[in-house]
Formats: structure tokens, C-alpha cells, sequence
């Protein structure tokens, strides 16, 4: 008999199965604010595994949270010149995960074994973001972030007790206007989904969606004309990111990218940059309540769906006209290689 030996090290206590962990290792996800990491090291996670993030001259460094010699996490040291520092014995770590210095021992020979297992980090849109599994794939498009003639908004995150394919889904879905956020902008009296299309695209999908239905909250409802057609532009970057645009009256735009990081199977923190060219002299608090009141009524729902797992096999669920993202997004995951059971 042949046994067959995985090359990986999963974390500790792993929500996901092992074949879902590959195929969602690859891929781009943010785990931290920029502006947060600053001269002290935090703590973050990504698919089960803790890291610790710290900024040097040379950047932002993302490592396992773990000093080699007896286990303390790294995110409760500091960061001195350009070295982290344990808090247990002092260890220093250069930027690429080496062990540069034993304080007990400075004439010591340090082994190549004493060394973190570090992952790359891009800062991008107000986020640092890593991979764990090489950063194959592109980082997702939101380049109105780097414009002069927008906005540039970066909400706090989003904790959820729940998967993010379930997040995403619902981020993608038009049909629960009407019900899930009728006190912020949506309409019970007008409940309708006109028909749209969807398209695959290299990265994911893209769905373009027009209907009466506004996007401004219900107090300034006033301000659109009264015959205008809302135009959503949805593109989704696989596995877990997804970009809206909204077009205002007036050649307004609106962008949202809407980014769900899976710290494990069924706790997801979504990350939200908003960039708009209009109302850029306007105060940002009534920004910042309507996402945070939209996200709000989400989060009711998705929390409470069951099964907590996003069916990836079509026939688990059933589906209507107005579910073509959905359809395609789970699509989408499958062709990942995820399984029929998957989880986050």
C-alpha cells in the first residue's frame, strides 16, 4: 500500500478541508489596515493560520505568529530598527523571518531552521493584503482608490459569524432589496428584479444591473429624478472579493469593493473601500452610519443562514430568475476545485 504525503503544514485546528485550504491559499486577501500597522506588531488570521504583521523600513513583513524557540506569539513583541522582537526572550527576526540575534547567547551560531515561515504582502487601498499559498493570482481591481478625481473612504471592518461565500452571495444579490434593507434605501413596494445578464470574465464574473430602485439613503431619497435608472455594475474577483459600481445621477459614481477574508471556515471580516466623484466636500459621517446600517442588516440575515455551508451544489437549494450571480458565483467556486460541501 502507497501512502500518500501532503507537502503542506495546515494550522493548527483547521476549519476547512484540506483540498479547500489549496484552493483558496493562492489567492489575495486583506488582513489588516495599513494605518494600523505602525512601530507595534499586530496579530491577525487567514484561513486558520495566526499571523503577525509588522512594518519596517523595508515595508510591511506578514509571518506565522510564532517565535521558534518557545512558542510566544511574535504580535506581543515590538519592533526595534528593523527587527522583530520577542517579548519572551528577545529574539530578533530581520524582515524575511530569519533569527538575526540570540540576546542570551550573541556570539551563538544561529541554525537556518530558526527562521518564520513569511508570506508577501502588498499594501493596496488603505489594506495590507497576503497570500499563503504565493499570490498567484492578480490583486483585485479598485484603481478609482489611486485617482485624483475621487473620494477615497475606508470604513471600519466588518466581523461576521459566518462563511464568506455567504457574505459574498449576499453582497451580489438584488432580489433582497427590498426586504432585507427596506429602512435603508430599499422598497418593499417594489420588489421586482428586471431581467440582467451576467458574464464570466478572467478573474470571475460580471453582472450589470439596472432597475428604479435608488441607492441613496431613504432621507436624501429626493435627490435622484424621479425617472432614473440605476445602473450596478458588479464584478466579482474569485474566491471572495467583489467590486460594485453604482452610477448617480449627474455622472456620479460610487464604488464599493466589497472584500471578505476568511479568518476560518465560519468567521469572515469584511474589508470595505469606498471611493465616489461626488459630495466630496460633504462630511463623511453620514457615509459611514449608511454602510455601517447596510452592512448591519446583512449581517442579521447571513448569520442567521442555514445551512451555515454555500451549497456549491446547485440542486441543494432552490433557485429563481433573479439568482443568476448567485448561480454563476457558486459556479464560480466550484470551478476552484472546492467541494460540494465547502464551508467558507
Amino acid at each position: 500500500m502507497v501512502s500518500t504525503i501532503r507537502s503542506t503544514v495546515y494550522p493548527k485546528d483547521c476549519t476547512f478541508a484540506p483540498s479547500d485550504w489549496d484552493a483558496l491559499a493562492p489567492f489575495w486577501y486583506p488582513i489588516a489596515f495599513s494605518r494600523e500597522v505602525t512601530d507595534q506588531p499586530i496579530a491577525a488570521k487567514l484561513l486558520d493560520q495566526r499571523l503577525v504583521v509588522w512594518r519596517t523600513s523595508a515595508g510591511v513583513s506578514v509571518a506565522n505568529d510564532i517565535c521558534l524557540h518557545r512558542g510566544i506569539p511574535l504580535s506581543m513583541g515590538f519592533v526595534e530598527g528593523d527587527h522583530l522582537i520577542c517579548k519572551y526572550h528577545g529574539f530578533h527576526y530581520s524582515t524575511d523571518g530569519r533569527c538575526v540575534l540570540v540576546p542570551a547567547d550573541p556570539n551563538a551560531s544561529i541554525p537556518a531552521k530558526l527562521c518564520l515561515k513569511t508570506y508577501p504582502a502588498i499594501e493596496a487601498y488603505g489594506l495590507v493584503w497576503t497570500s499563503l499559498g504565493g499570490g498567484d493570482h492578480p490583486l483585485p481591481d479598485f484603481h478609482e482608490w489611486d485617482d485624483s478625481d475621487y473620494q477615497q473612504i475606508l470604513p471600519e471592518a466588518v466581523d461576521l459569524n459566518a462563511a464568506a461565500g455567504r457574505q459574498m452571495e449576499g453582497f451580489l444579490d438584488v432580489a433582497h432589496f427590498a426586504w432585507v434593507h427596506q429602512k435603508s434605501f430599499g422598497d418593499r413596494s417594489n420588489p421586482i428584479v428586471p431581467h440582467y445578464e451576467v458574464t464570466k470574465t478572467p478573474t470571475g464574473l460580471k453582472a450589470e444591473y439596472l432597475s428604479n430602485v435608488s441607492n441613496f439613503p431613504k432621507a436624501m431619497q429626493d435627490r435622484a429624478p424621479a425617472d432614473f435608472q440605476w445602473m450596478r455594475i458588479f464584478e466579482v474577483f474569485l474566491p471572495f472579493t467583489a467590486r460594485l459600481t453604482v452610477l448617480f445621477p449627474n455622472e456620479g459614481r460610487l464604488c464599493i469593493l466589497n472584500a471578505a477574508s476568511p479568518v476560518s471556515a465560519r468567521k469572515t471580516r469584511i474589508f470595505c473601500p469606498i471611493c465616489r466623484n461626488f459630495d466630496k466636500d460633504m462630511s463623511l459621517e453620514p457615509v459611514y452610519e449608511f454602510n455601517y446600517q447596510v452592512f448591519a442588516e446583512d449581517q442579521e440575515v447571513v448569520e442567521a443562514q442555514y445551512p451555515e455551508d454555500l451549497p456549491l451544489e446547485l440542486r441543494a437549494e432552490s433557485h429563481i430568475r433573479a439568482d443568476q450571480t448567485s448561480i454563476a458565483y457558486r459556479k464560480g467556486l466550484s470551478a476552484l476545485g472546492l467541494g460540494a460541501t465547502y464551508t467558507a
